[in-house]
């Protein structure tokens, strides 16, 4: 999750680790549908109301160029909203939350037509999200997007299990 302001060394960096994963990758990206399965089998969730999200996650589709062209033909973004209870493995994403976060309610939005999301108040959930998600054909050609998709592998220690099974 990037949360910080970009510098033409991490921009440089994030070059690099896509040149050298990009072609060993191969798309596989997950439906909206598979995070949400994802994250409340993993995690206790609370649904929040659609329309308490819907308009975030619509104008995050709608109006950014990279997500609204992964919307089908006459599709409009569907968003649901979840709250991550502070128990069992919640408490893990509560406990590591960043400073910055610290307090706050873990919040997650999914829009089911193009598998976009949203964490608000943790890092470590927003990557275990994108770890889980994957990347599809056009996302692979994305440099930042595949360097974040390295970093969030790496920080679960899943990347030489994603590499060795596009090797094989």
């Amino acid at each position: 999750m990037l949360a910080r302001k970009v510098t033409p060394e991490m921009v440089k960096e994030w070059k690099e680790t896509a040149a050298t994963f990009r072609p060993r990758l191969r798309p596989g990206r997950k439906t909206g549908a598979e995070i949400v399965a994802y994250l409340a089998g993993k995690y206790p969730v609370r649904e929040i109301p659609a329309e308490s999200i819907a308009e975030v996650i619509g104008d995050n589709v709608l109006l950014n160029e990279c997500n609204a062209m992964k919307l089908p033909a006459g599709k409009m973004p569907d968003a649901v909203g979840f709250i991550i209870e502070n128990a069992g493995a919640g408490e893990q994403i509560y406990e590591t939350q960043d400073e910055i976060f610290r307090g706050m309610p873990v919040i997650v939005g999914v829009d089911l037509t193009t598998g976009y999301f949203i964490v608000e108040g943790s890092s470590l959930l927003w990557d275990d999200l994108f770890a889980f998600r994957g990347l599809d054909a056009e996302d692979l050609e994305n440099y930042y997007l595949v360097a974040e998709y390295v970093a969030c592998l790496r920080r679960f220690g899943l990347l030489d299990d994603i590499i060795s099974r596009t090797d094989a």
